[in-house]
């Protein structure tokens, strides 16, 4: 079976999705990544708008500073990348998102139920931590969407800045994935909570050019 990952943070860059699928530590990373048991890259890849938004919060061990998560309840389009991959690089992919063992039975039968809840329902949640709250926002050419994101909305938390070089990564997943000009990536991402309270749009719009301009 395969589904479509739907990614709407930093794995919006393929670059870095690759280490979830591969494994190893990216360069000036914080983290080591297991990687998947089907090492293969994504069948396809297309940009894709969720209805809702992205906001920022809790404490990324990886990036340091807030990290996205996706809420349907948010007014507008959260632009995101959808990666055609089989059901178990999904279930790694998560499991790794979770900080879960990837690969592991026990984690597997959760995570394999879970998704067939949330294609049936929406949503299904794994447990009360950070990604572990599976959505389904649809399918395309017959195939389910899923993405993970926390339990709770915007509304319910504290948001929290994201690091610059983590908006930075998401600004560059845009741009990858949706083509978008660096002011259209900025009026994006400035009006995001957890941005907009703590960048002021100059600053977002200078860090967005960094971004671009890196090789």
């Amino acid at each position: 079976m395969r589904v479509w990952y739907v990614a709407y943070g930093s794995n919006m860059h393929a670059a870095r999705l690759a280490w979830y699928i591969d494994g190893g530590c990216p360069p000036g990373g914080m983290r080591t990544y297991p990687g998947c048991r089907d090492q293969r890259p994504p069948s396809r890849s297309v940009p894709v708008s969720l209805p809702g938004g992205i906001y920022f919060a809790g404490e990324s061990r990886a990036w340091t500073g807030g990290m996205a998560f996706y809420d349907p309840h948010l007014p507008g389009e959260a632009a995101a990348r959808a990666y055609l991959v089989t059901m178990d690089q999904f279930t790694d992919i998560a499991a790794q998102e979770m900080y879960r063992p990837a690969g592991e039975t026990v984690h597997l039968t959760e995570t394999t139920t879970a998704v067939e809840a949330a294609i049936a329902g929406g949503r299904a949640t794994l447990g009360p931590g950070r990604y572990e709250t599976l959505v389904c926002p649809g399918s395309r050419s017959g195939v389910p969407m899923l993405t993970f994101t926390a339990p709770e909305g915007a509304s319910a938390v504290r948001c929290r800045p994201p690091a610059p070089t983590y908006l930075g990564m998401i600004a560059r997943g845009l741009r990858e994935s949706h083509g978008w000009p660096a002011e259209r990536i900025a009026s994006y991402l400035e009006v995001r909570p957890g941005v907009a309270d703590a960048w002021p749009p100059d600053a977002v719009a200078a860090l967005v050019s960094e971004a671009l301009a890196e090789p």
